[in-house]
């Protein structure tokens, strides 16, 4: 797979009707990714035992998509062989008072990787721009009214494009993927999650309700993503209809992103390696 067939080039404006929903990349069906993926989840393992050791950059990892597209899924499977120690997964959802007394960007803030860890957002600071926008929520957050324009959103832009790129200055690599599910796809997993008792508590009322706004969102999500796909913080619109192929692609990006990174296992000085062979003698000597 060329991860650059779904990475969003700067400054390039576009509908998301141009991106398929349903591609693989060539692969036929679930076993021909099957084995890529397990030695994808590998080398993540070993990828991230070495960034955690050298404890210099960060990796935050951003998944946004519309409901049912397999957010979820896709962070149990391809993220399953980290060591939890060294990963932080976030669920962003609807701010609570405290947090719209701030800034839209300070729950953000907090929870961004410490060094050497890898972070998960499941749905992130991009909710500012899309569902605020699409649902004009802009009025419920204390912002002085002379402050919310017709500028709005570019404004955010900005300061989202900035927000990023002082943390990729700071060491924090960031990968931001839109999984792009098809709005009739979308209607069969919510049928399935409504069909089948253990997935009806996935399912809510308020999900076709939002269904009315699909082409809302569509406008607001390519906006936002060709407004911030940067060279150091890029978007990659992965198809979702087939998540066998969706959770390879994700897989391969974020490897292939790891290996990318100049990091090594520290090395020890001389003094250091000789106190060790001085503990491994007091070890052997131990009766």
């Amino acid at each position: 797979m060329n991860k650059k067939d779904f990475q969003v080039k700067q400054d390039t404006e576009f509908s998301l009707d141009e991106f398929s929903t349903s591609d693989t990349g060539g692969f036929k069906d679930k076993g021909d990714t099957k084995d890529i993926l397990k030695k994808n989840i590998k080398k993540m393992f070993s990828l991230q035992n070495m960034l955690y050791a050298y404890d210099k950059y960060s990796l935050l990892i951003i998944f946004q998509a519309m409901d049912a597209a397999g957010k979820d899924g896709t962070i149990k499977h391809v993220m399953s062989g980290l060591n939890p120690q060294g990963t932080q997964v976030f669920s962003f959802k609807q701010p609570s008072p405290e947090e719209l007394d701030h800034d839209y960007l300070w729950r953000i803030h907090k929870h961004v990787p410490e060094r050497g860890r890898i972070g998960i957002f499941n749905r992130s600071h991009y909710e500012e721009v899309l569902v605020v926008r699409v649902h004009d929520l802009i009025k419920n957050q204390k912002i002085p009214p002379g402050l919310v324009n017709k500028d709005i959103w570019d404004l955010r832009y900005r300061e989202i494009n900035n927000f990023e790129q002082y943390l990729y200055e700071n060491g924090t690599i960031i990968l931001k993927f839109f999984l792009h599910v098809s709005k009739e796809e979308q209607k069969q997993r919510f049928l399935k999650r409504i069909d089948t008792p253990e997935k009806n508590w996935k399912f809510s009322a308020s999900d076709i309700d939002e269904r009315k706004y699909w082409d809302k969102y569509q406008a607001a999500y390519a906006e936002a993503i060709s407004a911030t796909s940067k060279k150091h913080s890029p978007w990659f619109i992965i198809p979702a209809d087939r998540k066998w192929f969706m959770r390879y692609a994700v897989s391969q990006v974020i490897v292939e992103a790891l290996e990318g990174i100049k990091m090594s296992y520290p090395v020890l000085s001389d003094e250091q390696l000789a106190n060790l062979e001085s503990c491994k003698e007091q070890l052997l000597q131990e009766k």
